[in-house]
């Protein structure tokens, strides 16, 4: 009689069993192996491109590593208020460079929209809207999508302008995002485009 057959269960030694469990985990080892080393080339591009840094810099830094901006790259909101409300001295360019759903709810008044940071039409269009200054311009730039450590958009924003040669950027330190760092704080907000 074939094996298998007639009513009797098939019943495999405890060892086959152990056997294709084994298997079977190794499969899943290396499937997730796999899908762990795809995430992080995906990750490495994405961070090469966004950034502009390419290779091995571009991939060291994720394109939200805004927490790698050194203080002096920064300027806090008090400081830029006073700033914009002071008669003397130049006023900055100032770039939104976040989300343009963000933007038209409230931005800063006279910041201008370009895109996305973290989008390479975002940055073509910084690019593009630069190009033509001096490279002593003084230029904020400021998103405040989401907390600043999670921030996609001001590190490659900055990282273009420096790249270009400008020498007074400054990028606009919001620690948790726009409405609670400036608009709940009574600082100067427009709406719309």
């Amino acid at each position: 009689m074939p094996c298998g057959s007639g009513n009797q269960p098939l019943i495999m030694p405890k060892e086959t069993q152990m056997k294709r469990r084994s298997v079977k985990l190794a499969i899943i080892i290396v499937l997730a192996g796999t899908a762990a080393s795809m995430a992080a080339s995906v990750w490495a591009f994405r961070a090469s491109v966004q950034t502009g840094l390419g290779g091995a810099a571009g991939a060291m830094l994720p394109a939200y590593q805004a927490t790698s901006l050194s203080s002096s790259q920064l300027i806090n909101p008090d400081e830029l208020v006073k700033i914009l409300q002071s008669t003397k001295g130049e006023k900055p360019l100032m770039i939104q460079v976040g989300s343009h759903v963000l933007y038209e709810q409230a931005h800063i008044p006279g910041s201008e929209y370009i895109g996305p940071g973290s989008s390479e039409i975002g940055l073509q269009q910084l690019r593009a809207r630069v190009q033509s200054l001096p490279r002593k311009k003084f230029i904020v730039i400021y998103c405040g999508c989401c907390p600043w450590s999670h921030c996609p958009n001001v590190k490659p924003a900055d990282d273009a302008l420096r790249g270009m040669g400008f020498t007074n950027v400054k990028v606009l330190y919001i620690a948790d995002n726009f409405g609670a760092d400036w608009v709940n704080k009574g600082y100067p907000v427009a709406k719309g485009e």
